[in-house]
């Protein structure tokens, strides 16, 4: 009987702690759920390149003015949208200094993504894979800028989004 007893406290342990790891890696991979708009890359200053410096500073530029060029739009049913104006930018010299408007034009790509809580994979315009470390902390979805392959973004560092 009590051996009956240990053996039924064990296995409603294990049920109990299996179903809170599922819930809880379920919530990691609804958390990416929405659209998200690049507003910063984190860069080193002292190793980054000067395309990255240069990448940020334009990033920087364009965020300040409400403007966003990098937006991922995750659905639930595991499709994913993204909206890309960076081979849109025009950089103006002015007598005041360097203008850079708000891009008009967009390329929109649409593909399927997975996510489980660290790691994004989804098929790039190209049809090639992309598979980057990603993770999501409240209102904020950080992503390893190098996996991105995208001009002046692509050096170590992070891409950070804001939930819309």
């Amino acid at each position: 009987m009590r051996r009956n007893l240990v053996v039924l406290l064990v296995v409603s342990a294990l049920v109990f702690s299996c179903s809170s790891d599922k819930d809880e890696n379920l919530q990691d991979i609804n958390a990416i759920v929405g659209s998200w708009q690049l507003t910063e890359l984190k860069i080193d200053n002292a190793t980054a390149s000067d395309n990255a410096k240069f990448g940020k500073q334009i990033l920087d530029f364009l965020t300040a003015k409400d403007c966003y060029i990098l937006i991922f739009t995750f659905n639930e049913d595991l499709t994913v949208v993204v909206e890309n104006a960076g081979d849109y930018i025009e950089i103006n010299a002015t007598l005041t200094g360097l203008d850079i408007p708000c891009p008009t034009e967009s390329d929109s790509d649409s593909s399927a993504y997975t996510y489980d809580g660290e790691v994004l994979t989804y098929l790039d315009a190209d049809g090639e894979t992309v598979t980057v470390n990603a993770t999501v902390t409240g209102n904020m979805l950080t992503i390893d800028a190098a996996g991105l392959n995208i001009p002046n973004f692509n050096d170590s560092g992070e891409l950070i989004f804001e939930k819309k």
